[in-house]
C-alpha cells in the first residue's frame, strides 16, 4: 500500500474508494501504458524498500546524474529511449509521483544540455513556426536582454 500511495493520484482514488466501502476494487490508470507502469512500480519499490532518492534541488549542482542522485537512480534513467523517457515523465506527472517526476525531468534536462535551439526543436519534435523576420527580431531581443 505504501508503494501505491507514492502516487498522490492513486492515494486519493484509494481514499475515496475506502470511504464508500471497506474493500479496494482497483484504480484505473487509462493514461499509463503497461510497460511504463512496470517501470514506475520498479522505481517506487526501490524508493520505498531499498533507499529513498536524494532530493533533487535547483540549481542542479552537476550535469552528471550520478552526481545528483544515487547510482541506482542514475542507472534507472540511463539509456532510456527518448519516447519511453517522455512517457515516464508523463506518467510521473499524471500519477503525481514527485520524486520520479524530478528524476525524469533531470534526465531530460541533462540530455538537452548544450544543444542548440535547432537541436532542441528536433529533439522535442517542434516545428519552426517563426518566419525569418520573426526569428531575427527574437534574436535581436535576446541579444539586448543578455
Amino acid at each position: 500500500m505504501k508503494i501505491a500511495k507514492m502516487s498522490k493520484m492513486v492515494e486519493s482514488a484509494i481514499d475515496e474508494e475506502v470511504d464508500d466501502s471497506d474493500e479496494i476494487k482497483g484504480v484505473p490508470l487509462p493514461n499509463v501504458k503497461a510497460n511504463v507502469l512496470v517501470k514506475v512500480i520498479e522505481y517506487c519499490q526501490h524508493y520505498q524498500n531499498v533507499e529513498q532518492m536524494t532530493p533533487i534541488t535547483t540549481p542542479i549542482k552537476s550535469p552528471k546524474i550520478n552526481e545528483v542522485v544515487q547510482q541506482w537512480y542514475a542507472d534507472f534513467v540511463r539509456d532510456l529511449e527518448k519516447e519511453f523517457l517522455f512517457e515516464l515523465v508523463t506518467a510521473a506527472n499524471y500519477l503525481d509521483i514527485k520524486p520520479l517526476l524530478d528524476l525524469t525531468c533531470l534526465a531530460v534536462s541533462v540530455t538537452i544540455q548544450g544543444k542548440t535551439a535547432a537541436e532542441m526543436r528536433a529533439f522535442f519534435n517542434i516545428s519552426e513556426d517563426l518566419s525569418n523576420d520573426e526569428d531575427n527580431a527574437a534574436r535581436r531581443r535576446d541579444a539586448e536582454e543578455a
